[in-house]
């Protein structure tokens, strides 16, 4: 506490709390603060892009199948050891003709060049093929399986390395290739399972700068708007691109640990660059709020070195405290993703997890440091912190106050009809989907499952332990599974490799035996799941694997199914504890709890809307795949709880704080609503902006993400906490704060218990 004597502030408790103390040390040696965040982000962004000499953060990306622990992950890691997994780099010549001596022999040279290449497997094109042109293994490499037509394919295998040497020495000589052909051909491209990842992670790289280059202007403009001026506007800004800096060093970090999926960068930097505004604008605003309170009256230019200090002081005790809860409630629901046996989940929730540290040690340290280096040049224009005891907020509260009843009932049915749509909700994992149309990659492999229908890649494939006569005795009950077009003879793998963890293998049995079932429609058509799920359950009397995109599928959903559990009750139990801490209230918390996950499924219930039924297709520039990814409906939980929280805390540490000041509940509530009503709003329509940003790019994964985020912020920030939490509020009256007597006994002993500012508002002159 601090008293007012001869119109300083005297500081008369000796040990003021830690965040207070924190404040003032940023303030006090702001110079050394700033200083060493700019070298730590100048090393961050040169680390993580490899400026440095070493690998990039997006040179050491992948993208692959969603999967989880099962037969799936197994049976693809049984082929890739038996060499039957991995990349191929295609040629492909159109407009030729097949029967030239002088294409085929540079054909020829063509092949033996690329099998020169160290570390290539087999290279197959028509013209060096047995019996070409009438062996069907020939004509397999040829359009339509006729030399008329003019097309046909090289076919080189470079490994399992998507990206390396011998990828990129292989798509070298293809090139150079298809100049040597060009004499003989209208057109030449080249394509592959790696080139594939490769624009995927370029893709995702663009739709990162993007995403920032959009949602960091706008972001800008609009905290101009709120803060009336450049100086305050700026300061969370730069606090988002220290985040940035932060999280892609963490992310390259955990890249050396763990396999990292190309779509976490995009996810994890937009949470943290979301986080970050989020954060500053609340620590800046209530800055300047106590500014006023402590120099009332007083020019920027004119406010001395002590004064700046105690309202950065007070600003990271009141707002700071806001924040270290917001924090810890979105670091809970991230690291929940950590619970689920998915790979990609854990490598999500736990660099989401680190991003969101970064995002608060930011706004504790650079942003108050940032405060007190500017706070001089802040101008004399009021912003979000001068806000009037009535307004538009206040009515609004007032509106609802009213009705208390009806608002609440009336906004609840406007989400569940939000939501019905999440009730037809069908998870994909797309392949060559996940680029936009126009891709280079996209357009050579759609064309290629076009005009060469024997190279369609299967959508199930079965490893077996067998000899290969008994798999070929079971081939016919394949080929008699409802939507299986054909089944590819059996190839013999040889024998089981010593070093992959097979359940139900028999080490001294026979070797391995692999069956490509091709089926209708696409990976992820009905009939692809179905065979995927008949496969996995068939019991032919040896063991088996069922792998592809379905098996993938479905081995993550049972992943999902058996974590979800153990993680809703991590989330839920972690949040209850802190907001209990925060209010000594157990029905505020199980209020939010309810409301969360009511407002969760409206967002839900509009992505499936938007990219599962194919509504705003043109707008939005995508083409439906029919579903959602399969990892969306996790991140839309996860992100969009610890964001809802976000504006719950928000929201009731100022409520609090009022009814700490002896308001009545309604009052509070009105009030509080009023005093925060803009920052939360502005914070909210700042988030909106950065996921649409996102959005904006054209992954579709991103896309979907981008989107989910931006409906969950706007539905919480708008219905839920403008409209539902003052009529509920209302509505319950005292037992808001009901708590049984043992609970009321732990917060007294644990909890916060004193929500307002720690210095003593000053007169005004």
């Amino acid at each position: 506490m601090t008293t007012v004597t001869g119109g300083t502030l005297d500081h008369v408790t000796p040990r003021q709390p830690l965040l207070f103390r924190l404040g003032r040390t940023a303030a006090r040696h702001r110079g050394r603060f700033v200083a060493t965040w700019l070298v730590l982000v100048v090393l961050g962004f040169a680390t993580s892009l490899g400026l440095l000499g070493n690998q990039s953060l997006f040179d050491r990306l992948e993208s692959g199948d969603i999967d989880a622990p099962g037969q799936a992950q197994t049976g693809r890691e049984l082929l890739a050891e038996t060499g039957d997994g991995g990349l191929t780099v295609m040629l492909r010549v159109d407009g030729a003709d097949l029967s030239d001596p002088a294409l085929s022999g540079t054909v020829e040279d063509v092949v033996s060049r690329v099998e020169g290449v160290d570390g290539v497997g087999r290279v197959d094109s028509p013209m060096t093929t047995a019996g070409w042109p009438r062996d069907p293994r020939s004509l397999a490499l040829v359009a339509d399986n006729d030399p008329a037509s003019g097309s046909f394919v090289v076919v080189a295998e470079t490994g399992d390395d998507p990206g390396g040497p011998v990828q990129d020495a292989v798509v070298a000589e293809l090139e150079a290739a298809g100049e040597e052909l060009a004499p003989y051909a209208e057109e030449t491209s080249v394509g592959g399972t790696g080139l594939l990842v490769d624009d995927i992670i370029g893709q995702i790289s663009e739709d990162l700068k993007r995403g920032e280059g959009i949602a960091l202007p706008l972001s800008l403009l609009l905290m101009v708007v709120v803060f009336g001026g450049f100086v305050a506007a700026g300061m969370p800004i730069l606090g988002a691109v220290a985040a940035i800096a932060g999280g892609l060093t963490i992310l390259l970090g955990f890249s050396h640990a763990i396999d990292l999926d190309a779509s976490v960068v995009n996810i994890v930097t937009v949470m943290g660059l979301a986080l970050s505004i989020d954060y500053g604008l609340l620590l800046v605003s209530r800055f300047r709020e106590e500014l006023a309170h402590v120099a009332p009256g007083v020019v920027p230019h004119d406010l001395t070195r002590e004064q700046v200090e105690d309202a950065v002081a007070g600003a990271v005790a009141t707002a700071g405290r806001t924040i270290l809860f917001s924090a810890l409630v979105v670091g809970i629901s991230l690291s929940g993703l950590m619970l689920f046996e998915a790979p990609i989940m854990r490598a999500i929730g736990a660099a989401g997890v680190s991003v969101v540290v970064v995002a608060l040690v930011v706004a504790l340290t650079l942003v108050p440091a940032l405060c007190a280096l500017g706070a001089k040049r802040l101008g004399r224009r009021q912003g979000a912190e001068h806000a009037p005891d009535e307004g538009v907020f206040s009515r609004l509260a007032a509106v609802g106050q009213r009705r208390p009843g009806l608002t609440t009932f009336a906004s609840v049915a406007v989400l569940l009809f939000l939501a019905v749509p999440a009730l037809d909700l069908r998870l994909n994992t797309s392949g060559v989907e996940l680029l936009p149309a126009h891709a280079e990659q996209r357009v050579f492999f759609e064309a290629l499952e076009e005009d060469f229908p024997a190279l369609a890649a299967p959508t199930v494939t079965v490893v077996a332990q067998a000899t290969p006569g008994e798999v070929a005795a079971w081939v016919p009950e394949l080929e008699m599974i409802d939507g299986v077009t054909r089944v590819d003879p059996p190839r013999d793998l040889g024998p089981i490799p010593r070093g992959v963890e097979a359940t139900g293998a028999d080490p001294d049995g026979p070797g391995l035996v692999s069956v490509a079932v091709h089926t209708e429609g696409g990976a992820m058509d009905d009939a692809a799941r179905e065979t995927a799920a008949t496969l996995r359950d068939a019991g032919p009397g040896f063991p088996t694997w069922t792998t592809g995109q379905a098996a993938s599928l479905q081995d993550f959903t049972d992943a999902v199914w058996d974590g979800a559990p153990w993680a809703a009750l991590w989330i839920g139990g972690a949040t209850f504890v802190l907001l209990f801490l925060l209010t000594g209230s157990v029905v505020i918390p199980l209020k939010a709890l309810v409301l969360n996950v009511v407002s969760l499924g409206a967002s839900l219930g509009v992505t499936v809307w938007v990219f599962q039924w194919g509504n705003l297709e043109s707008l939005l520039a995508f083409d439906s795949a029919g579903g959602i990814e399969s990892v969306i409906p996790l991140l839309v939980l996860a992100f969009g709880f610890g964001l809802s929280m976000d504006y719950e805390i928000f929201l009731l540490a100022r409520i609090i704080e009022l009814h700490e000041q002896g308001h009545d509940d309604d009052t509070a509530v009105r009030l509080g609503l009023q005093r925060s009503g803009r920052i939360i709003t502005s914070a909210a329509l700042i988030m909106v902006i950065v996921f649409a940003g996102f959005a904006a790019g054209d992954m579709l994964v991103i896309k979907q993400t981008g989107l989910a985020l931006a409906v969950a912020v706007a539905l919480d920030a708008t219905i839920v906490r403008m409209v539902i939490v003052p009529a509920t509020m209302t509505m319950l009256g005292r037992w808001n704060w009901w708590a049984p007597g043992w609970m009321k006994r732990i917060h007294a002993r644990w909890g916060v218990s004193e929500h307002s500012s720690p210095l003593v508002r000053q007169p005004a002159p």
